[in-house]
């Protein structure tokens, strides 16, 4: 629902302004940089640009593949102010648990109505960005009134036990068969000896997958997400928010700024050395579209770095007005989430109803969508930027 913003809990600016990057950079994928890298084939710049605004094909790491985790890992950390928001108003525990019940369910059916819009039925999916957080999303409210050690040890035996679950799925015994489970029949991603049991829909997660999601109605039967996604990412899912709640007791405690500083540039390097260790030594591989533990640990400890840089930009040194942009996008993440996903179109149809297609061929057809794009993008930010001045924002 739509309300008028709440100013009783304090906010961290730093969680604002790295929301609103992450979801800027969601957006922006309507500036559609790989088209531009494809018809300038031999410039590096634009081939730069491209592969970070991609996701890569399966191990490893571009700056988009941290779009879902950055947004994941902040929820877990702005939790304790909202429940602090809640408290002052009085609120008993069971009515916050219910608006949690709510949220979540809200976050699940979100998620499934924006990857419907353009199928001829309910197309019922569970590996959406908002519906992987709503899955997990009650677990982390009950943990947030547990203690840190409590919080650390769900967080351990979820990354364990997710891993367990993966090495002891027996491994296929023949050669897999792409083309039936629905992979690209030039995948060459395959990984080998133990690591293999991370494979593209030959692990546990896509089997859970080829029950559950058959329970729904579906156009044809489910035999495999392209891109290797499975519902029961939540559960890590949940560990990274568990993460962001881990680190919300360094930022709301009351130590100095720079013991704040150093805790969260230690947890970052920790993170990111543990799991490029454990991917090296073969322990588990780092991939972000089955969100395997190591990615928890190493996407976990990249959040922790950039949420470093932006609170001591914004909430120490209080350089608020280097990243307004990014704020009135951070504080309707919602709002930009949904639109990213729905008005795209639209507006690009009325661009080419009253200026001509060709409009968008001022600097050569080479930029033709990245013109289009920009124009796009800029709208959108036009629109949060009005709900912004007039103070609505968007919550669930």
């Amino acid at each position: 629902m739509t309300v008028k913003e709440n100013t009783q809990a304090p906010r961290l600016q730093s969680a604002d302004v790295y929301r609103g990057f992450v979801m800027f950079l969601m957006m922006a994928e309507i500036l559609q940089l790989s088209g531009v890298s494809a018809a300038i084939p031999e410039s590096g710049f634009w081939k730069f640009l491209s592969f970070h605004q991609s996701h890569v094909v399966w191990v490893g790491c571009s700056l988009h593949d941290m779009i879902q985790p950055s947004f994941t890992f902040l929820v877990g950390l702005v939790l304790p102010l909202s429940i602090l928001g809640r408290k002052n108003k009085k609120e008993a525990f069971p009515k916050m648990l219910g608006h949690s019940i709510w949220r979540a369910l809200i976050l699940v059916f979100l998620g499934i109505f924006l990857r419907s819009m353009y199928s001829k039925i309910t197309y019922y999916t569970f590996e959406d960005t908002l519906s992987q957080i709503g899955l997990g999303y009650v677990f982390l409210f009950l943990l947030s009134f547990c203690n840190w050690r409590v919080q650390l040890s769900a967080f351990v035996l979820i990354l364990f036990s997710y891993w367990l679950l993966f090495v002891l799925y027996p491994l296929p015994t023949s050669p897999v068969n792409f083309e039936s489970l629905n992979v690209d029949l030039a995948w060459n991603e395959n990984l080998s000896g133990f690591q293999a049991h991370w494979n593209i829909n030959a692990n546990p997660a896509w089997a859970f997958d080829m029950w559950f999601l058959n329970l729904f109605p579906r156009e044809s039967p489910f035999i495999g997400s392209q891109g290797g996604y499975s519902t029961l990412s939540f559960i890590p899912t949940l560990a990274t928010m568990i993460f962001g709640l881990l680190v919300s007791h360094i930022l709301l405690g009351s130590k100095s700024y720079s013991y704040k500083l150093k805790m969260l540039l230690s947890i970052a390097a920790l993170g990111v050395i543990l799991g490029l260790l454990l991917d090296m030594l073969g322990v588990c591989p780092i991939v972000k579209k089955i969100w395997t533990p190591t990615w928890v640990l190493f996407s976990g400890g990249l959040c922790c770095l950039f949420l470093a840089f932006f609170y001591f930009i914004f909430d120490v040194e209080k350089h608020t007005k280097w990243a307004f942009l990014f704020k009135i996008i951070g504080m309707n993440s919602i709002a930009a989430y949904v639109y990213a996903h729905t008005i795209d179109g639209f507006i690009k149809n009325s661009f080419y109803i009253h200026l001509g297609s060709t409009f968008f061929d001022f600097f050569g057809k080479n930029y033709h969508n990245l013109f289009l794009g920009f124009c796009v993008l800029t709208t959108e930010i036009f629109i949060l930027f009005y709900m912004y001045r007039k103070k609505i924002f968007v919550r669930i």
